[in-house]
């Protein structure tokens, strides 16, 4: 079982803590400039104030569900938070390395073995794959071992990262992906099958724009394979503002049903969702043993995280994972033929966020 020690090194984690607390400070000098938006998944302005961290107010949709960061910096402010974040350049030089072995055996090889399955689940050609967000680049080099694609391509517009996707000898593109046109990538008789995005929507101040690209850049009946937190997931649910996907950086926190109707919308066709989190029972046991969540208050918790860990916790995990209740969502997208009008209805009910404000 993937244990959060294992890909955040305790060790490490105080020194991240406290970079990444500096660049939320540096972002937050310019809270005046931040501005209103709609709802990133269905496009509506009608939401509820939900709750506040570090500064950044999120409110949730009152027609979808998504909870979203609003107001929200600029794309400006986002473009030099990332660029220049120390945050992130202590992931490359320190805590990368470091977890680099287990991060390739129990998240990137299993990813891996995913994309592929899909891929023949569903036919698809392995031409070109093409992955937004390649971050340390780890997982372009496993499927690159794999030689199942004729080309694959890493697209990482943070400098120190794509230095690092570089050094692993990846075919690499440092712009954001909505700067890149067709032509940039492919030939005429050239077919991309294949866009992975793995936990990059969350942190984008347009997802509609990206996901709209996804599809133009997209060969007719390939598919976009996306990850990102599940606001409606377990430790999301249990945890809230003290979970660590609710934060500066992640100002969309899409569910199942909310991504599925942006995807819809841009062009695809949703043909797979699963919750692949690994990690949800691990966090919030973190909790209950430090205290942070009182543990003579969830008794039913208590038993299965703690007292019957040994015995409960892998079976716990497997069962948020079957059943759609992990924090961490899959969705795959086929590309249409040609865009339709979306008949993807939303649904009304509002989610466990519509209470008071809370605040760290």
């Amino acid at each position: 079982m993937l244990k959060e020690e294992e890909i955040r090194p305790p060790d490490l984690m105080d020194e991240q803590s406290r970079l990444f607390a500096e660049d939320v400070a540096r972002l937050m000098t310019g809270r005046g400039s931040f501005v209103e938006v709609a709802c990133p998944a269905c496009d509506r302005r009608d939401c509820t104030p939900t709750l506040e961290k570090t500064g950044m107010k999120f409110v949730t949709c009152r027609a979808c569900g998504t909870l979203y960061a609003n107001p929200r910096p600029t794309p400006d402010q986002m473009r030099d938070y990332y660029a220049n974040s120390k945050n992130y350049a202590y992931w490359s030089k320190y805590i990368f390395p470091a977890s680099e072995p287990v991060r390739r055996e129990k998240i990137f090889k299993p990813r891996v073995r995913r994309v592929l399955d899909l891929c023949k689940k569903f036919d698809i050609p392995t031409e070109i794959l093409l992955e937004i967000g390649a971050g340390f680049g780890s997982f372009c080099a496993e499927m690159a071992g794999t030689k199942a694609f004729e080309r694959i391509v890493a697209v990482e517009p943070t400098p120190s990262l794509a230095e690092d996707c570089r050094r692993l000898g990846l075919e690499v593109i440092e712009r954001p992906i909505e700067e890149i046109e067709r032509g940039d990538l492919v030939g005429e008789d050239e077919n991309i099958d294949v866009i992975a995005s793995f936990e990059v929507i969350e942190h984008l101040f347009r997802p509609r724009a990206f996901v709209s690209k996804c599809a133009d850049l997209l060969n007719t009946g390939g598919i976009f394979i996306v990850t990102c937190p599940n606001s409606r997931g377990f430790d999301i649910l249990e945890l809230q503002e003290k979970s660590s996907a609710i934060d500066v950086e992640h100002v969309n926190l899409f569910h199942p049903s909310a991504l599925a109707h942006l995807l819809d919308s841009c062009g695809f066709d949703v043909i797979e969702t699963q919750t692949p989190g690994r990690l949800d029972a691990g966090i919030v046991r973190k909790h209950l043993l430090t205290g942070d969540l009182e543990p003579s208050t969830r008794p039913f918790l208590k038993r299965v995280l703690v007292d019957e860990w040994e015995e409960r916790g892998e079976a716990f995990q497997d069962f948020l994972e079957r059943n759609m209740l992990s924090s961490n969502m899959l969705l795959v997208g086929r590309k249409r033929a040609a865009p339709v009008a979306s008949s993807s209805a939303i649904s009304m009910t509002p989610t466990f966020f519509n209470r008071n404000s809370n605040s760290r």
